[in-house]
């Protein structure tokens, strides 16, 4: 995705250890105009699927998913990643280990919101180590749901999360695909994006 792409190369930050800021439209700040071209772009892309809901993770993948949901006319559900008094129980449940906080979460989903009969597109907004939509899958296959693809905004594909989310056999469409991030310059793939 061409405009995602330039968003990125003319706001987004390298930092040392390959991390990829892009807190001024996706991860602190939100360009709502950039997110909803994601969402629109995710939901053309995935309209055929017969999307019942969309599931993510809190915080950063609720802009696209809510855009992207808004465009194919479903309810989303975000996995919290903090326990409330309002969310104690009847809770579908995954460890998620995030490098970039270097910190283990347990995500919950409420059964209410998530059944056997729901078909359900995961997005997230970034794809590095592929442990934030392991957690998703596992979470959908607790709920029975049935996973009609994966959607990232933004994927390192230089890192290892891609091929171990390939072994789970379901679509992976990445909207911007980051090759490397060396001396501070950012490379895409230039390949197709869609698999």
């Amino acid at each position: 995705m061409k405009l995602l792409e330039e968003h990125i190369r003319k706001h987004g930050t390298v930092l040392s250890g390959n991390v990829l800021k892009v807190d001024t439209f996706l991860n602190h700040q939100i360009d709502p105009a950039l997110m909803q071209a994601v969402g629109n772009e995710f939901a053309d892309r995935f309209k055929e699927a017969g999307i019942t809901k969309i599931v993510t993770i809190e915080s950063s993948g609720i802009a696209p998913a809510v855009f992207a949901g808004l465009a194919l006319g479903v309810p989303v559900v975000f996995a919290r990643k903090k326990k409330s008094l309002t969310l104690t129980d009847n809770l579908y449940t995954s460890s998620v280990y995030s490098f970039t906080k270097q910190e283990t979460n347990d995500i919950s989903i409420s059964k209410n919101f998530l059944a056997s009969t729901d078909t359900i597109l995961l997005i997230d907004d970034f794809l590095a180590n592929g442990q934030a939509v392991l957690g998703l899958l596992e979470i959908a296959e607790q709920a029975g749901a049935e996973v009609a693809g994966i959607g990232i905004v933004i994927e390192k594909s230089f890192q290892q999360g891609r091929a171990l989310l390939e072994k789970t056999g379901f679509p992976i469409y990445s909207l911007a695909r980051v090759a490397s991030l060396d001396n501070e310059q950012i490379r895409f793939v230039e390949e197709e994006v869609a698999r």
